[in-house]
């Protein structure tokens, strides 16, 4: 699913405000990187990202979308999401406090809010760990696509390196 054009438009004014806050450059390749992960609410991985800026900025090196991500991380600006049994980490520009459904079939992670969920108690378990800053929810099943076709056979994971692993085999 693309976000619209004035989401990304307010993302990327939020991206370059932050950036010049903490005394760093908004450089053309930074900005590149970043509204690719904007764009999107298909949470891509490290190397769909990197290809996607690739077409834009032919010289781009995974590395340097590797430093800026994990720049863009520790600033607040993307999340990450790493859905169980995944490899790869994927990332979010939505840093809105929000849930994810991941479909057990292609592997696509949607966003849900609910505050419901916001406001589940901490067991007291959990609190005996530490203090909990912020919760979040994963759900897992079958997404809409994915559960119209299910007489076409039963849910199973991709294959281990299956590329379906990112944003389902269908489009959002």
């Amino acid at each position: 699913m693309k976000r619209t054009a004035e989401e990304i438009k307010f993302l990327t004014a939020r991206f370059e405000s932050v950036l010049r806050a903490a005394g760093i450059k908004v450089t053309a390749q930074r900005l590149e990187i970043y509204r690719h992960v904007a764009a999107t609410a298909a949470h891509p991985d490290i190397e769909a990202i990197h290809r996607d800026v690739l077409r834009t900025m032919p010289h781009v090196s995974l590395d340097t979308v590797y430093r800026a991500l994990a720049l863009f991380t520790d600033l607040g600006l993307v999340s990450t999401v790493r859905p169980q049994g995944h490899h790869h980490v994927r990332f979010d520009a939505n840093v809105s406090p929000h849930h994810h459904f991941i479909c057990v079939r292609c592997r696509a992670a949607l966003d849900f809010e609910d505050r419901e969920f916001d406001n589940l108690p901490v067991p007291e378990s959990a609190s005996a760990l530490g203090r909990v800053e912020s919760r979040y929810v994963e759900l897992r099943g079958l997404c809409a696509p994915c559960a119209a076709t299910r007489a076409s056979g039963p849910a199973r994971a991709p294959r281990a390196g299956a590329r379906t692993i990112g944003t389902g085999s269908h489009r959002r």
